[in-house]
C-alpha cells in the first residue's frame, strides 16, 4: 500500500502544478506582455503570418519583415495571386523558404475550399499545407479561443524545468504528452491569452541559458528551481553530425551587372536565385578555367572570400571568387545591383558574398 501510494504522489503533485498554471500566468502576462505587432488583434491571417515567420527566426528580425509583408500582401486574397518572385523577395532573409511556398499553397486552399475565410476549427486549420500542430494550436486558440496548445521550444522548455521531466523534447511523444496535459487546463474564456503567455514566459523569463527565476510567477512551484537544477533542462538527444559539402562560388561582374541564375526545382533551395556555383572546393586555377567554360571570358580575379553557411542537416564551405568578365552568355541572368536589391531573392547562402563586395567597395 505505502508503494503505490509513493508512485501515485510524484504524478499528483505534476498536475497540481499544470493546474496552477493559468492562475499565475494570465495576471503575470497581462502585465508584462511585450507590444509586438501580430499582438494588436486576432485576425487569423495576422497570427499565422506571425507564426510562420517566428519559426527558426528571433521575434526582433520578424517585426520588419512581417510589417513589410502585411504592406504589401494585406490579406489571404493578395497572399494566394502574388508572383513567386515577389513572395520570395519579401522573405529573402528569412530563410526556409518552403514555408513562404506553404503560405501561399494554405492560401490557394483557404480561397478555394472556404470562401476566402481562415477555417475556425482545428482539425481545418491543421490539414493546411505547411501547418503543424503548434502553429494549428496557437490560431485556434489565438484567434478562435479553442483550447489547443501551442507547444514550441518556450513551452516545453518551461513545463520540462517545472516538473523535472527528462523526456527528450525533440521527441515527438514528450511534445504530444505535454500538449496534452496542457489542454487539460486551458482556461475556457481565456485560450488565446494562456497561449501567448506561454510563449511569453519562455521567450523573456524561463529562457535556455540565463532564466531569471526569481521573477518567475510560477517560482513557487517549480521543481527545477526548488531543487536547483533549472540549466539541467530540457533535455535533447544527442545531435547528429552536419554533412559537410564544400562548394566554389562565382560572383561574376559585367560592367554594372552580376550573373545570377535559378535552381533546380526540387532539393535544397529550390526554386530560388542564385550565384553560379559548383559541388567541390577550387583553387584560383580551376576557378579562371571554370569561368572560361561558363563563356565570361575572365579579365581580372578582383577578390576571393572564403565563407561557411550551415542548414539544417548540412553545412557549406563555400570559396567565392569574384571576377571581372568580358562576355556575359545568355546562360545567365544578369542583374544590376537595385535590381538583385528590390527584384531578385538571393538566399542568405549566396547574398553575403554580394552584400561583403558592395560593402567593401
Amino acid at each position: 500500500m505505502t508503494d503505490s501510494t509513493e508512485k501515485e504522489k510524484p504524478l499528483k503533485t505534476i498536475n497540481s502544478i499544470y493546474k496552477q498554471l493559468p492562475d499565475v500566468l494570465l495576471p503575470w502576462y497581462k502585465q508584462n506582455a511585450r507590444k509586438l505587432p501580430w499582438r494588436q488583434d486576432t485576425d487569423p491571417y495576422h497570427i499565422w503570418l506571425s507564426e510562420i515567420m517566428l519559426q527558426q527566426t528571433r521575434v526582433e528580425a520578424v517585426r520588419a519583415y512581417y510589417l513589410r509583408f502585411l504592406e504589401q500582401l494585406p490579406d489571404i486574397h493578395t497572399l494566394s495571386k502574388a508572383q513567386e518572385s515577389q513572395l520570395f523577395k519579401l522573405w529573402e532573409g528569412l530563410g526556409y523558404y518552403n514555408r513562404a511556398r506553404n503560405l501561399q499553397k494554405a492560401a490557394h486552399v483557404i480561397e478555394t475550399q472556404y470562401g476566402g475565410h481562415f477555417p475556425n476549427q482545428y482539425e481545418d486549420i491543421r490539414a493546411l499545407p505547411g501547418i503543424g500542430p503548434y502553429t494549428a494550436g496557437a490560431i485556434a486558440s489565438i484567434c478562435f479561443n479553442l483550447p489547443y496548445a501551442a507547444v514550441d521550444g518556450n513551452v516545453l522548455r518551461i513545463i520540462t524545468r517545472m516538473t523535472e521531466n527528462d523526456s527528450p523534447i525533440d521527441c515527438m511523444q514528450t511534445k504530444t504528452e505535454i500538449a496534452a496535459q496542457l489542454e487539460k487546463v486551458y482556461p475556457k474564456n481565456d485560450c488565446g491569452q494562456f497561449t501567448q503567455a506561454l510563449m511569453e514566459l519562455g521567450a523573456t523569463v524561463c529562457t535556455p541559458k540565463s532564466p531569471k527565476c526569481t521573477e518567475c510567477p510560477a517560482m513557487k512551484f517549480c521543481r527545477a528551481y526548488a531543487n536547483g537544477t533549472v540549466l539541467q533542462y530540457p533535455v535533447k538527444q544527442p545531435k547528429k553530425d552536419k554533412r559537410l559539402e564544400e562548394r566554389t562560388v562565382f560572383l561574376l561582374q559585367h560592367g554594372d551587372k552580376y550573373a545570377i541564375t535559378k535552381r533546380t526545382e526540387s532539393g535544397l533551395l529550390s526554386g530560388l536565385w542564385q550565384l553560379p556555383n559548383v559541388l567541390g572546393k577550387m583553387d584560383i586555377n580551376q576557378a579562371l578555367y571554370t569561368a572560361e567554360e561558363f563563356g565570361v571570358q575572365p579579365v581580372e580575379l578582383y577578390k576571393q572570400i572564403h565563407r561557411i553557411h550551415i542548414f539544417t542537416h548540412i553545412k557549406w564551405q563555400m570559396t567565392c571568387y569574384h571576377i571581372l568578365c568580358a562576355e556575359k552568355p545568355s546562360d545567365f541572368t544578369w542583374a544590376t545591383v537595385q535590381e538583385i536589391q528590390t527584384t531578385y531573392a538571393l538566399p542568405t547562402a549566396f547574398r553575403m558574398f554580394f552584400e561583403n563586395h558592395l560593402k567593401n567597395d
